[in-house]
C-alpha cells in the first residue's frame, strides 16, 4: 500500500470512497472528499479525479470547517 501524501495522484489511493456536497453545480465544479484509514481527509478536484489529492489530517479539516461555518471565508465569494 502506497503512503498517503500531499499531491498523490487521487486513484492511487487504495479503497478512497470519494464524495461530493449536495450543493454541487450542475456543472461539477466543485471539490470531493475522501476520508482515509488513518482518519486523514484527502480532497480533489472533481473535474479531474486523477489529478492530485491534498491531504489533511483530521485537526485541519475541523479547523477548515469551522471557519468556514463562523464565515471567515464569505470575502472569497462576495458579489458570487
Amino acid at each position: 500500500m502506497k503512503p498517503v501524501t500531499n499531491g498523490i495522484q487521487a486513484t492511487s489511493i487504495e479503497g478512497a470512497v470519494w464524495r461530493k456536497s449536495r450543493r454541487s453545480n450542475p456543472s461539477g465544479n466543485c471539490v470531493e472528499l475522501a476520508v482515509l484509514s488513518d482518519g486523514g481527509v484527502a480532497v480533489r478536484n472533481s473535474r479531474f479525479t486523477s489529478g492530485p489529492a491534498l491531504v489533511y489530517t483530521r485537526d485541519e479539516m475541523v479547523a477548515f470547517v469551522q471557519g468556514a461555518k463562523d464565515g471567515d471565508f464569505d470575502d472569497l465569494i462576495a458579489g458570487h
